[in-house]
């Protein structure tokens, strides 16, 4: 079959197979609701395996996460960043052997169009995460294409010797271990030749696109690009790629739907300016202030918000962090101090920039990268199953790594421990419970999501003060990140009463507050 063509061959047979009759034709549905707008999103970041398990084989799937999008809605995101669904024969889903399909353990390609849809009748808009340097040993590109430069695909992998006997790996190692004890090979897609260019540009329209029709009605919202780079791996061998690879798809893609947006992961975790300016993504990661906020420190997260103040161009963004699939738990980063958990949550959730919580973080899930060894096991304690209740086996828990291995056997979460949405769902003081307030905080207040914003008491104190300002409307956050109580110093036109935005609503003196460690109060004008 030709490329790319079996994905639209799906796409048509859905679309028959779902076209009422005239005689069941009902009443039309009551409009979604609006999606949030850019510049304004709240990202859920879902592992995908991980998150919500409805047929029972204890594997994450389309599904269950379909049955969970109300729970989203409720916590007050707006935006669901999934990690890949295409198969692979890694956990994870990343190096993928065949770009055009769905992981049978996550469902069809039926379930993933009713999640899309499920989605955006809520209001909530979808991005997939798109690694597509690369394939993995099983890919017909690789496979068929080894030792056989006469395949039709020959082209597609990068080889470095004649005869395609020696493809280019990734990084430095031909081969990697997996947490199932297999060896899996992973090669370089050849970025340099049109003919990939154009394959994975129609790649990207089929998602956002998928009927082909300009309806979008099955389409998401936008990719995440993971591992972008210009010089890939920096070999010297795959470069320009900003311009001359992903700058057409891009186009493609605004073409199509100009309201999709593209989110870089930059290689090297920094500002991500050159990315959001020579790469011509909407948005980064604010990696950088995700580690200021990691160790809760003044100084640093000061230095941070300058740097990406000067570095992110008019009309991009950053999205700001505490964790995701390839980092430590924030909760166990703070040694489990509740205080320090909700201090990062409210940093991470109203200073300028777009929010992104990993599944689990609102709830405090803990994980440490293990060490030793180059196998994906090692982030197995990153990526543990969704709590959504108690007993961590219960019906519907994604505990795909249980069995004798040590991301078992050491697990972080177990059941009874508190952190499950059951546990603290009903909690008024728990974490969960500050997130909702603190997102509903969040959609109330213009000015924490589109506002402009002004850092006080740039002075030796543990005292960060933030201003988040919009057409006369002002939010005051205060955090005391010492060891001791604190005033903060603030200027005169801050005087006078303020309301008290998180707790009694009463009025508030700003400077006349004493903030106890690692305490955050929120205040706001009428």
């Amino acid at each position: 079959m030709k490329i790319g063509m079996k994905l639209w061959i799906v796409a048509a047979c859905l679309a028959v197979a779902g076209a009422p009759s005239a005689a069941t034709v009902q009443q039309a549905p009551a409009p979604a609701p609006a999606r949030a707008a850019a510049g304004e999103e709240v990202f859920y970041h879902i592992f995908m395996r991980s998150f919500r398990d409805a047929n029972g084989d204890r594997q994450g799937d389309l599904p269950g996460l379909t049955e969970k999008l109300d729970h989203l809605v409720s916590l007050g995101v707006t935006s669901i960043l999934l990690t890949p669904l295409q198969p692979s024969p890694f956990y994870h889903n990343y190096f993928a052997t065949d770009f055009e399909a769905i992981d049978s353990d996550y469902g069809t390609m039926e379930d993933y169009f009713a999640f899309v849809r499920a989605a955006h009748q809520r209001g909530l808009k979808v991005y997939l995460d798109q690694e597509i340097q690369y394939v993995a040993d099983g890919h017909p590109w690789l496979d068929e294409a080894r030792g056989n430069p006469d395949s039709p695909h020959s082209g597609y992998v990068l080889w470095n010797l004649p005869g395609n006997v020696e493809p280019e790996p990734f990084l430095s190692f031909p081969a990697w271990p997996s947490y199932d004890g297999t060896h899996i090979g992973i090669a370089m897609v050849d970025m340099r030749r049109e003919e990939v260019r154009r394959y994975f540009e129609r790649l990207f329209l089929f998602w956002l696109d998928p009927h082909g029709d300009g309806s979008l009605r099955d389409g998401v919202d936008g990719f995440r690009i993971d591992h972008m780079m210009d010089d890939l791996d920096h070999k010297g061998r795959l470069t320009n790629l900003f311009a001359e690879f992903w700058a057409p798809i891009f186009s493609a893609v605004r073409e199509r739907n100009p309201e999709a947006r593209i989110i870089a992961e930059q290689a090297d975790w920094g500002y991500g300016d050159d990315w959001l300016t020579r790469g011509d993504a909407d948005l980064v990661f604010a990696f950088p202030l995700r580690g200021a906020l990691t160790h809760l420190d003044k100084g640093e997260i000061l230095t941070a918000l300058r740097e990406m103040e000067g570095r992110t161009p008019a009309n991009k963004g950053q999205i700001l962090f505490l964790e995701n699939h390839d980092t430590d738990r924030f909760m166990t980063l703070v040694e489990e101090d509740p205080a320090r958990a909700r201090a990062g949550a409210a940093l991470s959730l109203l200073l300028r920039g777009e929010p992104l919580i990993y599944y689990g973080q609102e709830i405090g899930m803990r994980g440490r990268t293990r060490e030793g060894g180059f196998s994906d096991g090692n982030h197995i304690p990153l990526r543990e199953a969704f709590r959504w209740t108690r007993d961590l086996e219960a019906p519907g828990s994604a505990i795909w790594y249980a069995g004798d291995r040590p991301w078992w056997t050491e697990r972080y979460n177990r059941s009874g421990d508190g952190v499950s949405v059951e546990e603290q769902a009903s909690a008024p003081d728990s974490l969960f419970n500050w997130y909702r307030a603190l997102l509903s905080l969040r959609a109330r207040r213009p000015e924490l999501r589109a506002g402009g914003q002004r850092v006080l008491c740039q002075d030796e104190t543990s005292m960060l003060c933030i201003v988040r300002e919009q057409e006369g409307a002002r939010t005051l956050i205060l955090a005391n990140l010492g060891e001791a109580p604190a005033q903060a110093s603030l200027p005169a036109e801050l005087g006078g009463s303020w309301t008290d935005l998180l707790g009694s609503g009463d009025p508030v003196e700003p400077a006349a507050l004493t903030l106890a460690p690692m305490e955050v109060r929120v205040l706001g004008t009428p």
